[in-house]
């Protein structure tokens, strides 16, 4: 199976301080990865790296065999970041979830985006039409995930999803995100200090420190 991501002689540099050094990283289609490290450790970095927000200053980065970057909208639109700060649009519940696929110019936008909320477990009927303002922090952040699955990403990546929710909100953002490696055979990096939840999950950890990956 060939790579979905290649990483090659990776650096960034901020404010003319190295926070990011990687030789070399592949990622896999439908392969889950952890990035565990503490904090300061590059893992924030790297996500937003392969989520195309933002270039290295050195090195290559392939995307499904094609040369990536942020200006590569082709490889941009199958990539997705869930960071722990959920950002909904000042719109309802279903025209955040639908904003995706009406960017892609994705056909069915409704039914998907009411498809997405039942994966994260809000019942469409009762959450469709409410507005960002009256959403709980967990419902919330749901809201956003869900918005991100409904456009079937080929990369999900997972910035402590998790943090600072209650449980029940917690459990089906982890169940929604192994719902989309198992239907759709995304490729799902997370970072998480729920160390329980990587070690169950994850074909592979890596350890991060100072920038560097330091072991697998």
């Amino acid at each position: 199976m060939p790579p979905l991501y290649e990483l090659e002689n990776i650096r960034q540099v901020y404010a003319r301080r190295v926070v990011l050094e990687i030789d070399q990283m592949v990622v896999y289609p439908g392969e889950i990865i952890g990035l565990s490290g503490p904090n300061g450790s590059g893992k924030s970095t790297l996500l937003r790296i392969l989520a195309m927000l933002e270039s290295p200053v050195r090195g290559r980065i392939f995307f499904s065999g094609r040369p990536a970057n942020p200006n590569d909208l082709q490889s941009r639109r199958q990539i997705t970041l869930l960071s722990q700060s959920p950002y909904l649009l000042k719109r309802s519940v279903l025209g955040n979830v639908s904003y995706g696929l009406k960017l892609r110019g994705i056909t069915g936008k409704k039914e998907k985006a009411r498809a997405a909320l039942s994966m994260v477990g809000l019942d469409p009927q009762e959450f469709a039409g409410r507005m960002w303002y009256e959403l709980s922090g967990g419902e919330a952040q749901r809201v956003a995930l869900a918005a991100r699955l409904a456009i079937r990403p080929g990369a999900l990546l997972l910035d402590e999803p998790t943090a600072y929710l209650d449980e029940y909100s917690a459990e089906r953002i982890r169940s929604a995100a192994l719902y989309a490696v198992e239907k759709w055979n995304t490729a799902l990096v997370l970072v998480s200090h729920d160390h329980a939840w990587l070690g169950s999950v994850c074909q592979r950890i890596l350890q991060m420190h100072r920038g560097r990956l330091q072991a697998s």
